[in-house]
């Protein structure tokens, strides 16, 4: 009978410092079912999603339990029950016994995620932000063994420098350049890898054959070695992100002008700033400022005519600050110097740049 590993390392720190107090009162949503049967292809999200308000929260559930020996492991078709303990929920894993002589049969590799390691994969492996100016520096593509711009794997291509034989790179093209928002710093160059290759000649101009491919490479692409950075983990320990000051949705996976559930988006926060894989963030949206001009009838700044003439003549309106409206979660799985890659794992409304990112609130007893 094989195992399946679910990644619930129990920190105990879950919820981090902030609010310890607070951090071992677990809300159960409505509704909650008083089992579930855990089955393939679920991940830890979706299974907490079934108990929890806060889906990130799964582990508390786990604490100080001693009927689970070892909570880290758990088995395809495993009953979890829910129980109060000291007056707080957890749960216990009870094996379902079937009468029938049926057996059950997983495949390999079949651990159960965080999260659905498929919709992040390609952002793990090929998206970069690194400084603009450092990649400027780094070997150049010159072209390749044919006539043709664009190169694919097994094709060898040329670059401008002298590389050891056997090096495993990675060629890069360029995407946005992202910077800060409210102060205009610059966050850096996006960088997208378009194929990978191993070095097989060295020179002043050294051959690389193209191993493997995500899009054609090209002259004028860049090389740059792989190493650890590109290869990050892929379980993530949810928690509270601890915002010390302002953080936003910086811009979309693809580029698109609204996102929502699953969809992948950078962060205008990283390393420097303490942001770490597994942080979850918030998502809020600044209300509408709305003008009440000498005729009472409110006007919202998407009548953007109407609100900026009254605005012209502000001695004769009063303003409004309506409030900030709360928009969903976000769990960041790739962390750069000062940007983040995050996914976005509850949404009740559409997320646009520039939402604000705030450490979520844990909701009230009673809630």
């Amino acid at each position: 009978m094989k195992r399946i590993f679910l990644p619930l390392t129990l920190g105990v720190a879950l919820v981090a410092q902030a609010g310890a107090a607070l951090a071992d009162v677990i809300t159960l949503k409505p509704g909650h079912p008083d089992s579930y049967v855990v089955k393939k292809g679920d991940t830890l999200w979706d299974i907490s999603a079934h108990f929890l308000h806060d889906p990130w929260r799964w582990p508390s559930l786990w604490g100080n339990n001693p009927q689970i020996a070892n909570p880290h492991l758990i088995y395809p078709g495993d009953r979890l029950s829910l129980v109060f303990v000291d007056g707080q929920p957890r749960l216990v894993r009870k094996p379902v016994i079937r009468k029938s002589p049926e057996g059950r049969i997983q495949t390999k590799g079949d651990a159960v995620p965080a999260i659905d390691l498929a919709l992040i994969q390609p952002y793990l492996i090929q998206n970069r932000v690194v400084d603009a100016d450092w990649f400027e520096e780094q070997p150049l593509v010159l072209g390749g063994e044919t006539q043709s711009r664009h190169h694919i794997v097994g094709q060898t291509v040329y670059v401008d420098g002298v590389l050891p034989v056997g090096q495993k790179v990675g060629f890069y093209s360029e995407g946005r350049e992202f910077s800060r928002h409210e102060s205009g710093e610059d966050l850096g160059q996006e960088v997208i890898l378009t194929s990978t290759g191993q070095v097989t000649a060295s020179g002043d101009v050294s051959s690389v054959k193209l191993m493997s491919s995500f899009r054609e490479t090209k002259a004028g692409d860049r090389m740059l070695v792989l190493d650890d950075t590109s290869l990050l983990p892929v379980y993530f320990m949810p928690k509270a992100a601890e915002v010390t000051e302002p953080a936003y949705v910086l811009a979309s996976g693809i580029d698109v002008r609204e996102m929502g559930k699953l969809d992948v988006v950078y962060v205008d926060r990283g390393q420097r700033d303490g942001v770490t894989p597994g942080d979850v963030f918030a998502i809020v949206r600044d209300g509408d400022e709305v003008v009440l001009g000498h005729n009472g009838v409110p006007v919202p700044s998407t009548d953007r005519s109407t609100y900026d003439r009254l605005m012209s003549n502000i001695s004769d309106s009063r303003t409004y600050q309506l409030p900030s409206n709360y928009h969903g979660n976000l769990m960041v799985f790739k962390v750069f110097d000062n940007t983040s890659l995050g996914l976005i794992m509850v949404n009740e409304r559409s997320v646009r740049v520039n939402d604000r990112l705030e450490t979520p609130q844990l909701p009230l007893l009673g809630e």
